[in-house]
């Protein structure tokens, strides 16, 4: 089988990694950029994942961020200042939360509860994949699929992004849908995801906060297909317009985001201009690591 250079995985440490800054309206405040992509406005894996940071840095007794809740309420510019003011609502023995804002040309343009927990003993139970896929190793990369197709409003520049400018391979079950929607036009499918070289280690961030960063940051870029794939949209359609308006996402348990880990995401509803989708994410030994709740608009011309 052809394989592709591995490119490195730049763009996720370059999103998460934070600067401290003052205040202006709750107890911490820390900087991020938003990284480059070919569409108008920023990724909103880029907030959430920064959010996620910036929770996690005022954090220090040691919980775990088991849930995120966000809103996302205006576009935001790429490879711009975001400033992410953490406001500490409660530390308990057992539980903490934080609430995060993001604000940038002096607009708020996201927010979010996070939660964090101490963890104790009470039983545990993981569901496990219904469906067997294949392998990642027998499907191709992004790069490879995309290498010799052309057509709908793919560019050069948005050819390179999902080739390799998203800091992680992608390998769509049944098949992608970046120019025509490949496979059965059934309300769900799988995503193989994985870092193209391995991460590196993040200022303010242990590995295992890294890792639940990198979750949240890889999650977006492909939850609302299956909404696209059952109403034959795909990316490069001619007019159409997506954005993320609201995210919930949970943390089951800890897992190394190195290896492949499987993205299995289902259509849940769409109508009135918004479509919303589920995801799952399992590492090879069928793990349930995370849990992905997102709603999006979804435009059509």
């Amino acid at each position: 089988m052809q394989t592709e250079t591995p490119t490195t995985s730049t763009i996720f440490t370059a999103a998460v990694t934070l600067t401290p800054t003052e205040p202006q309206h709750f107890d911490l405040a820390f900087d991020a950029i938003t990284q480059p992509c070919p569409w108008p406005k920023a990724y909103g894996g880029d907030l959430v994942a920064q959010a996620a940071a910036s929770a996690m840095r005022s954090v220090t007794d040691g919980k775990t961020l088991h849930s995120m809740h966000s809103y996302f309420l205006r576009p935001a510019d790429i490879g711009a200042v975001v400033r992410y003011e953490v406001e500490l609502l409660r530390d308990g023995r057992g539980y903490s939360t934080r609430q995060v804002r993001g604000y940038q040309n002096g607009r708020p343009v996201y927010v979010c509860l996070a939660n964090f927990a101490a963890g104790e003993s009470g039983g545990t139970f993981a569901g496990h994949i219904a469906t067997l896929v294949p392998d990642p190793d027998e499907l191709p990369s992004s790069a490879r699929y995309l290498a010799d197709r052309h057509g709908g409003t793919m560019t050069d520049e948005s050819k390179a992004y999902w080739s390799e400018g998203r800091s992680f391979d992608m390998r769509h079950v049944p098949g992608p849908v970046y120019l025509t929607v490949e496979g059965e036009r059934a309300p769900h499918q799988a995503v193989w995801v994985k870092p193209f070289d391995p991460l590196r280690p993040v200022d303010g961030l242990t590995d295992a906060q890294r890792d639940l960063a990198a979750l949240a940051y890889v999650c977006d870029y492909t939850i609302l297909e299956p909404v696209l794939r059952v109403l034959d949209l795909p990316w490069a359609r001619p007019g159409l317009v997506t954005a993320s308006l609201d995210h919930a996402m949970w943390f089951h348990r800890p897992g190394r985001v190195g290896d492949w880990l499987l993205y299995v995401q289902e259509a849940v509803a769409a109508d009135a201009g918004r479509g919303v989708g589920i995801g799952r994410f399992y590492d090879r030994d069928q793990r349930h690591l995370a849990t992905v709740l997102q709603e999006g608009m979804i435009r059509a011309a």
